[in-house]
């Protein structure tokens, strides 16, 4: 499924952004701070950061959006998401709980009446020239964890479903898990971002130490940015205009 966005032509004062790891719990007791003080007061300051975005400007959130175990413990996150500026497109993270089918979002959102908030997985969005793709990819914690092959390969074929949607256009790719990682790669991942001839690949999930671990910049052709909300010091990247 292709989904459009305003965006880059025949509007002005429109930009692209992404931020990842917002891990909201305004109902549920899971204080990020006890992770240290880089994350003191983090709803607040995503909220100071979001306010100097405009209407019609797209966020790409990258996965581990709220600590709410179903939709009735995620509720307040999203009405939260919801009010912040501009379009938001939600990846799964590894800790998004909440998660169901795109019905049954959908359906959610409609109920209580979250109109600015639409979801990246098995499907692609344009944003002006842009193909937007991704999915949550995988990442060695998967194994140790017990996840399995079935598993592995179906996250491979959810990113590739998504850039096949790009149609010609030039890819964005967005991710929950690092697809490279100082000392690792996922082969599977990375060869579809380049196959495709991704242009720039976003993903999250790293914080704390991990930021040193990250990789930053070109590879393989791909240019690699890390959007954790810690890493980004809680304000979304800009991406493009």
């Amino acid at each position: 499924m292709r989904r459009g966005l305003r965006g880059r032509k025949g509007v002005n004062n429109v930009a692209l952004y992404a931020i990842g790891d917002l891990h909201l719990s305004l109902t549920t007791n899971k204080p990020m701070d006890i992770f240290g003080p880089g994350w003191a007061d983090h709803t607040a300051r995503l909220e100071a950061a979001f306010s100097r975005l405009e209407g019609d400007d797209v966020t790409v959130l990258c996965g581990d959006t709220s600590w709410g175990m179903d939709f009735a413990g995620s509720l307040a996150d999203f009405q939260f998401i919801d009010r912040l500026p501009g379009k938001k497109l939600l990846l799964k993270g590894n800790h998004d709980y909440w998660w169901n089918t795109a019905a049954k979002m959908r359906r959610f959102f409609a109920e209580y009446d979250i109109t600015t908030i639409d979801i990246l997985h098995n499907n692609c969005h344009f944003y002006g020239e842009y193909a937007l793709c991704g999915t949550r990819g995988w990442f060695y914690e998967e194994d140790q964890s017990g996840h399995n092959e079935k598993v592995f390969h179906r996250e491979v074929g959810r990113l590739e479903a998504s850039l096949r949607l790009a149609e010609g256009r030039p890819i964005l790719a967005f991710l929950h898990y690092p697809p490279l990682y100082t000392g690792y790669r996922c082969p599977e991942i990375v060869a579809k971002l380049e196959e495709y001839g991704v242009e720039r690949c976003f993903y999250g999930h790293l914080h704390g130490p991990a930021h040193r671990r990250a990789v930053e910049g070109e590879a393989g052709g791909v240019a690699y940015s890390l959007v954790s909300a810690d890493y980004l010091g809680f304000v979304p990247k800009k991406i493009c205009d």
